[in-house]
């Protein structure tokens, strides 16, 4: 479903993006700019109870992830540079994002919160902060030396989205357990996927490690 919604905004943008470089902006400045603003929406406006603004501030400052894309695309420019700089911003931005909603829960100035459910939910959020870094770094750590862990049931739009979602629906009224059990849900889920992509990359070193034997034996043989 999200890689529909990211096609569609691909398209969305693409005349912005035309108009951006045709005015001399760079994706590197829009990339910047980007996570600047979800890092100050989440770190400023969740903690101070502001729920449903930080979503709309964060979820409109996250767009520019797809309009970095398409300039650079179009450009001409994508490159090692630019995947570098866009996956580095994005792990600030996630941690901003669980950071944000961690504060809130410890802050705990909504009536709505009480004790024991601030403390679940300071517990949850903090988990999302851990887990949420181990995700993409398990799959960066896999292609560093040669294999691939392009799997699991988490990956960041869906994370994103549900926490955004839940936090915007709070922040509109809902009752805050429904933030609390989505991260808990999100934390299990981050935590099944760095199961699933640890199990991927020992499967792929065991063939390995067998294929390198088998020629070993080949060549013993020979001899």
């Amino acid at each position: 479903m999200f890689g529909r919604l990211r096609a569609l905004t691909t398209r969305l943008f693409t005349p912005l993006a035309a108009l951006l470089l045709r005015l001399g902006v760079s994706p590197d400045a829009v990339t910047v700019a980007g996570t600047l603003g979800v890092v100050v929406g989440a770190l400023w406006l969740f903690p101070t109870g502001h729920l449903f603004a930080g979503t709309m501030v964060v979820m409109v400052f996250a767009f520019s992830d797809v309009l970095d894309g398409v300039m650079a695309r179009r450009a001409g420019r994508s490159g090692p540079w630019g995947a570098f700089l866009d996956s580095t911003l994005d792990r600030l931005a996630d941690a901003a994002l669980f950071a944000g909603l961690l504060l809130w829960f410890v802050r705990a100035d909504d009536a709505r919160l009480t004790p024991d459910l601030a403390a679940w939910g300071t517990c949850v959020a903090l988990a999302c902060l851990a887990l949420g870094a181990v995700v993409p770094y398990a799959r960066a750590r896999a292609e560093s030396v040669g294999m691939t862990a392009q799997v699991g049931i988490a990956e960041r739009a869906d994370r994103l989205v549900a926490a955004l979602v839940a936090a915007g629906l709070v922040g509109l009224g809902v009752p805050p357990v429904v933030l609390v059990v989505v991260l808990g849900l999100l934390a299990v889920a981050s935590a099944v996927t760095i199961v699933q992509r640890v199990a991927t990359v020992r499967r792929q070193a065991l063939a390995l490690a067998a294929g390198d034997d088998g020629r070993t034996d080949e060549t013993e043989g020979a001899r």
